[in-house]
């Protein structure tokens, strides 16, 4: 996360989450249900709405229509950017009027719930008309700075300083509000299952396990997907994909290999985008690391195919 990326979160991350209306659009070409007793979920912060690249809001929807999912919880929207392309797909939405956003195949049923700062958002989605099947989709954007692992990799901070600036980061008090907030769904998640997806701004206490594999570290249990995991969520795509020495999964940043995009000492690559789940009706049966092309690094991506300087994850569920 560069310096630059730090000030174009600022808008975002100060603005307030709104519900607004979710009215259903007309059903587009691309609106037809995935296969019977699947769900197809994603997760995508989209830079400052597709401002950062050159026709963002096409190549966002071809992002959508490639790869077919039924809900996407967003960040970065910028106030606008999920109603954009709800209008585009011909699918229910909900917009903040700052970073969050909902976009769905399926009916939105309920007005959004929040947790304070905007960090945070939920709808209900029917995904089944036939039997009535529910679920719960919130969407976060945790605080983005100071941030970890320039704490961990650039000056080799002791742990205990490192969770306290967690703390200061907003991510560990807004974490904590979400698992509260979600502590009474969890526990109906049996009858309505509960996603929480979206950009941590944190690294999972999941993938730093291996000295080797994080500038030095150990196992630091990250408070931002503890705290998640302690509440009863579990992690799509670690349960699909166990070896994060394997399987690292970063999405953080397919346009920053440098601390300046091209230059500079190299960027930590973590993975801070995360869709997670609670609920027994829910089965894990994919989950991947999204990313177009060969995107070029900043200062030089306002031509990328991809629209965004993170990767998505996309997971795919089976319903029973």
């Amino acid at each position: 996360m560069t310096v630059t990326r730090r000030i174009f979160l600022t808008v975002a991350a100060t603005a307030v989450a709104a519900a607004t209306t979710t009215a259903s659009a007309q059903a587009g070409p691309d609106a037809a249900p995935r296969a019977a007793g699947e769900l197809r979920v994603l997760t995508m912060n989209l830079w400052h709405g597709g401002a950062q690249v050159n026709d963002g809001l096409d190549k966002q929807v071809a992002v959508i229509e490639k790869h077919k999912p039924d809900v996407v919880g967003l960040q970065e929207t910028s106030g606008h950017a999920a109603k954009d392309l709800a209008e585009r797909l011909g699918w229910d939405h909900w917009q903040s009027d700052g970073s969050l956003g909902v976009i769905s195949r399926h009916p939105i049923t309920s007005d959004a719930e929040t947790i304070g700062g905007g960090a945070g958002a939920g709808v209900r989605i029917r995904i089944d008309e036939s039997t009535g099947q529910e679920v719960e989709l919130w969407t976060a954007h945790l605080g983005y700075t100071p941030y970890g692992p320039y704490d961990a990799c650039f000056d080799q901070m002791p742990v205990d300083t490192i969770m306290e600036r967690e703390a200061e980061s907003g991510r560990t008090g807004q974490a904590t509000e979400l698992a509260e907030k979600l502590e009474g769904k969890i526990a109906d998640a049996d009858d309505t299952p509960v996603l929480l997806v979206g950009d941590f701004n944190s690294p999972s206490h999941l993938d730093w396990t291996d000295a080797n594999q994080h500038c030095g570290y150990g196992q630091i249990d990250w408070p931002a997907t503890k705290i998640v995991a302690d509440a009863g969520m579990t992690d799509s795509y670690r349960q699909a994909h166990p070896d994060p020495a394997a399987d690292p999964a970063t999405t953080w940043s397919p346009i920053y290999p440098n601390h300046d995009g091209s230059t500079g000492d190299p960027e930590p690559q973590d993975r801070i985008d995360f869709i997670t789940y609670a609920g027994s009706k829910l089965g894990v049966q994919d989950s991947s690391v999204i990313l177009e092309g060969d995107p070029k690094p900043y200062p030089d991506h306002a031509d990328n195919a991809w629209p965004t300087d993170h990767a998505a994850v996309l997971t795919t569920f089976s319903v029973s």
